[in-house]
């Protein structure tokens, strides 16, 4: 007999699970007991529980296996709920642990309370009170399963505080068979078939690939597709970096702040092959109008995704990488070359921005960023004109990664997701990229990288604006800005070094190499402030 939180612990390592993030309080203070004891699972202490969500997000995206963070009760519980919303969004695989008051107490409004598993329901693909500690391995088990099966995303586990110190036997499942669970992982024959056939017949095809290619590991299949069909590529934002930024094939990110080149090329092709892409009002504002006169062929795991928000001539339901297996197996005879010529003609070209005296041009900016770090980069972007900027103008290498909040759009992701990311693999470099406003929602977290001696490098864009939302204000509501200026903003040079991290700042693009090569040559934590001007435009 052991006790059921020793059993949590027990579950975790069977499931290979070598870190945790997380924040811990009384309701959870058993589990984090057995945490102690055993000595095999690394804990990272976050300084805000959204951010055990993100840091684990960022460890499940690099390693596409479920990770896990860990609260507390009440509060705890639900300050991770926004990680939780963005995880489920972006569908990454999350097992999230919170602890609860006593079973006798649940519905009395005592200390702490909260009812989580009825505040995440729409958040969350499964999720479990457990009032019977015999069956947490069982829990466990399913947790793993289900949020790593299908369309991945996050599973919540609430745990009372009396339920983890009950006694019960110890026997983990090697197996898990559920009858109402059974997602579909292979593509009707028939329909892929189809979709050889209609690419075949195609004269303008075009390939639109989204964050799901990354869940199902189907990077190198969907490359060799494009190549061996001669099908031009465009992304959705989560699709990003799937394809290097010069490969002949691939013109850009598509949607309301993606690039011409993309965005043309989705107006003018004759047919629609989306691959893990969820047809998103950022990527594609007017769905039937885009339909019109073109074959449209949508292939996600997610049977519900398919024909949600566009009209779909061929659907087809199935794991990305089992899918685009079969179809590589056919012949394709058609070598688009005029339609192919005519996409490398429109291929955008970087432009020429203006640049304003005492500022960083902030596109520019990022292109030199990133010629100058290596191709396995990792880049974290957060959300507002920060996120666009390194979206349309950061150059992915072979072997490069792009990571964002997309579904969800959560300020304050970047900095613990980067943390996440370079945990997951300690040799790839690691960036993230944040405005200013975005940065005080997450500047606790430079302690944890301190703490775990991280050397991520992280560039803030600092315009003393909420960026985006002061853009809207000027294009949408007259130029009527309110709520939107962050004068009195902080040193961050003199912030980062309280924290024991190196930093500077730029101000003129003159300097900008030399800044740049200081950061990417530092073995360190470092932080680089861009000075930005206030108005600079997404554009």
């Amino acid at each position: 007999m052991i006790r059921a939180a020793e059993a949590m612990v027990k579950c975790l390592e069977a499931e290979g699970i070598t870190t945790v993030y997380g924040y811990p309080g009384a309701t959870i203070c058993p589990f984090y007991d057995e945490l102690y004891k055993a000595g095999s699972i690394h804990h990272v202490l976050v300084r805000h529980e959204a951010n055990a969500g993100h840091e684990a997000s960022g460890f499940a995206r690099m390693t596409n296996r479920p990770a896990v963070c860990v609260t507390t009760s009440g509060p705890g519980a639900t300050n991770i709920l926004t990680a939780i919303a963005t995880a489920y969004a972006d569908s990454i695989p999350l097992v999230c642990i919170t602890g609860q008051v006593s079973t006798d107490q649940i519905g009395c409004d005592v200390f702490q309370e909260v009812d989580i598993t009825g505040a995440a329901e729409p958040f969350v693909k499964y999720s479990y009170l457990v009032k019977d500690a015999s069956r947490i391995p069982r829990i466990f088990k399913e947790a793993f399963y289900i949020a790593s099966t299908g369309r991945k995303g996050p599973v919540l586990i609430d745990v009372p505080v009396d339920v983890q110190n009950a006694l019960i036997e110890f026997s983990y499942p090697d197996e898990i068979r559920m009858r109402t669970y059974k997602p579909a992982f292979k593509g009707n024959p028939l329909q892929i078939q189809r979709i050889r056939e209609a690419v075949n017949k195609a004269e303008k095809p075009l390939l639109c690939v989204g964050g799901g290619v990354f869940l199902s590991g189907a990077e190198e299949k969907v490359r060799a597709f494009a190549k061996k069909a001669s099908v031009p590529v465009v992304s959705t934002m989560m699709g990003l970096s799937i394809f290097p930024t010069d490969d002949p094939f691939y013109l850009g990110m598509i949607g309301m702040h993606g690039l011409n080149s993309a965005n043309t090329a989705m107006n003018n092709c004759d047919t629609i092959i989306m691959v893990g892409a969820r047809v998103g009002d950022r990527a594609v504002r007017s769905p039937t109008f885009l339909a019109r006169n073109k074959t449209i062929i949508h292939i996600d795991i997610d049977s519900a995704e398919i024909g949600k928000n566009i009209p779909v001539d061929i659907p087809l339901v199935g794991d990305c990488t089992e899918i685009l297996t079969e179809l590589l197996e056919g012949e394709y005879t058609n070598d688009h070359a005029s339609w192919l010529d005519d996409i490398r003609e429109i291929k955008n070209k970087v432009s020429t921005n203006e640049m304003t005296e005492g500022y960083i041009n902030p596109k520019v900016f990022i292109r030199k960023l990133s010629d100058s770090l290596p191709a396995n980069t990792v880049c974290v972007a957060d959300v507002g004109q920060n996120q666009i900027w390194t979206c349309n103008n950061f150059r992915f290498k072979e072997g490069s990664r792009f990571l964002t909040t997309g579904g969800m759009g959560t300020m304050g992701y970047s900095i613990p997701a980067a943390i996440g990311a370079k945990m997951a693999d300690m040799s790839k470099e690691v960036v993230a990229v944040c405005g200013d406003g975005s940065f005080q929602m997450q500047l606790m977290e430079l302690a944890t990288i301190v703490q775990e001696d991280l050397p991520i490098k992280i560039i803030v864009m600092k315009n003393k604006r909420l960026g985006m939302v002061r853009e809207l204000q000027t294009v949408n509501y007259g130029d009527r800005t309110i709520a939107v200026d962050i004068d009195n903003y902080p040193d961050l040079v003199q912030l980062a070094n309280a924290y024991g991290i190196e930093a500077d700042r730029v101000t003129t693009m003159a300097e900008a190499e030399e800044k740049i090569e200081k950061l990417v040559s530092s073995k360190k934590p470092y932080l680089l402030e861009c000075n930005v001007y206030k108005l600079e435009s997404t554009l």
